[in-house]
């Protein structure tokens, strides 16, 4: 079986990772990685592909900086012809960013199957692009993994069941590369970053666009600094933004960091305050309260469980909010997204459905 794997942001690498592990142990069982460069970071290579273990991408499209029609026609055209050199019996997308849509219609135009991880998820906002992403990919997936019930749900509720594909709850693979990089950070220490602290990150085109939200975030920051020391690791777009609208704040800022140096921040913080889809699934793994800065999000189980908030930036206080329930008693008993063993299941019904 060959499986032609599709990445292109942080998160998809982080994914792929533990997929790809689960690969290289399976006779038969060949990959062939593809990096569009969605999101490109000129210092990304060297820290994903040597510090996290991972193989380098066969191929890397080099695609990023351009509107969300050119990037992902561009991205189309070059993965069909990695599509028609390489004859795979599976493509494998991840998520919901520009390059698993065009993935998923440059293979299924050829007639190669495709398959979905973190399948069913929905935040019902179409103003996302990411939205659109995802319901589209999963329309022509011929296998929808879904990391939870509640996404399993989502697609029953869409009439799944009258569509010819396999939709399974598999768990979420980002709950595997927690462990695995988990035990890998226990050795990394940050020296100048002061206890009891609040990791915090900003980065959405939604709150740092909007200078009336990005000057309510880091109001908030401050305020909340006062009472507990705030982390944020700053996102280059971010910093800009700061600079052009005279931002300042008091917070305590580092620079971006590897992988492996923010599982150390998040297990080491007493708390994360975050706009980021990823890092509220990830500070749930590590027993973390999670206070998102959105109005909405595809993580729905973590606010029924009580373990995220969401927090409308315009019209809540933030900083009364946080101060207010930061030290809230929480169940994080629930395996809400399985037991980290989801990789090793995707390769099996692959490979069953094969």
């Amino acid at each position: 079986m060959k499986i032609l794997t599709i990445i292109g942001a942080r998160p998809q690498f982080i994914k792929a990772a533990s997929l790809s592990r689960e690969i290289a142990k399976q006779e038969g069982v060949e990959e062939v990685i593809v990096h569009t460069g969605q999101h490109f970071d000129a210092n990304m290579s060297e820290v994903f592909f040597t510090q996290m273990q991972i193989p380098k991408p066969h191929y890397n499209l080099a695609i990023n900086s351009l509107g969300h029609g050119a990037m992902t026609g561009r991205m189309m055209e070059e993965i069909e012809k990695i599509l028609l050199t390489e004859k795979p019996d599976w493509l494998l997308v991840y998520g919901d960013t520009n390059s698993t849509l065009a993935g998923a219609l440059a293979a299924k135009k050829l007639h190669i199957k495709v398959a979905h991880v973190e399948a069913g998820l929905r935040s019902f906002n179409m103003k996302m692009p990411e939205e659109v992403n995802r319901i589209l990919t999963d329309r022509i997936s011929d296998i929808l993994f879904c990391p939870t019930q509640q996404a399993i749900d989502n697609l029953e509720k869409e009439g799944y069941k009258n569509i010819e594909a396999a939709v399974v709850n598999i768990g979420d693979i980002m709950y595997d590369s927690a462990l695995f990089y988990g035990a890998l950070s226990a050795n990394t220490v940050l020296t100048t970053i002061p206890e009891n602290y609040i990791l915090t990150t900003v980065h959405r085109a939604e709150n740092t666009d909007d200078i009336q939200k990005l000057k309510n975030i880091f109001t908030a920051l401050d305020s909340i600094h006062k009472e507990f020391p705030v982390v944020l690791p700053l996102h280059p777009r971010t910093k800009k933004l700061l600079e052009v609208h005279g931002v300042s704040t008091q917070i305590h800022l580092i620079e971006p960091v590897g992988y492996l140096e923010m599982v150390s921040l998040i297990k080491n913080s007493k708390a994360v305050i975050t706009d980021s889809g990823g890092l509220q699934k990830e500070a749930y793994f590590f027993k973390k309260q999670g206070f998102t800065l959105r109005d909405q999000t595809e993580w729905v189980e973590l606010i029924a469980a009580g373990c995220n908030q969401l927090i409308d930036v315009l019209k809540d206080d933030i900083a009364t909010i946080v101060l207010r329930d930061i030290d809230k008693k929480l169940d994080f008993s629930k395996e809400i997204y399985g037991d980290g063993n989801t990789s090793g299941r995707i390769i099996e019904v692959m490979q069953d459905i094969d």
